[in-house]
């Protein structure tokens, strides 16, 4: 891994821990509580890739272990993992993974079509992926059903779904600006001796 990918995933975990600093909060009747780091997730796997937007969020996770208050609220230490939000906590290192790896295999397409499919590679990993893994720990460590935990987390859907948009529009905008830190950047059009740029 060079230096540069070190910087990055360095940079990426300060940024998931700079957006916990607004804190957090708990819906009516949720153990669970609403914070801005997921979106860091979401941008770790979006801008970095599967293989270095998972390193900065295990990075970030492992400081967290370690005692740093870094988690939104000020928490920290190995108590954070075994409460009810603890599979939401541990789902951001697939996430990030599936996110980054949805966002790698994208088409070649116009500026519509990439963003459509940021769209989708956000929403699979940063939601889908997210809730499978932290609504069944969410309903063994509260000691709910399956269901009433999927239900209580509707509440956090409205949230994630503006998270979503922001991550995909910010990564299509580094796409446009610099097209070699996302990868798997493929060109929308080759001229003989070489390829264009990425169409966004």
């Amino acid at each position: 891994m060079s230096a540069r990918d070190l910087a990055l995933i360095a940079a990426f975990a300060a940024l998931i821990a700079v957006l916990g600093l607004p804190g957090t909060l708990y819906p009516i009747g949720s153990a669970v509580p609403i914070t801005a780091q997921t979106l860091g997730v979401m941008l770790a796997g979006s801008v970095l890739g599967a293989r270095r937007g998972a390193s900065a969020v295990g990075v970030f996770l492992l400081l967290v272990a370690a005692g740093l208050p870094w988690l939104a609220g000020g928490r920290g230490g190995l108590g954070v993992f075994g409460g009810p939000s603890a599979g939401f906590l541990l789902g951001w290192l697939p996430a990030a993974a599936v996110v980054g790896a949805l966002v790698a295999a994208r088409p070649a397409a116009g500026r519509r079509g990439v963003l459509g499919w940021l769209l989708l590679a956000n929403a699979v990993g940063g939601i889908v992926v997210e809730y499978l893994v932290g609504v069944p720990v969410l309903a063994w460590r509260a000691e709910l059903s399956l269901a009433e935990a999927a239900t209580s987390s509707l509440v956090f859907l409205p949230g994630d779904g503006v998270k979503v948009i922001v991550s995909a529009v910010v990564t299509a905008a580094v796409l446009r600006g610099y097209p070699g830190v996302v990868p798997g950047s493929r060109p929308a059009t080759s001229a003989p001796g070489g390829a264009g740029e990425p169409e966004l």
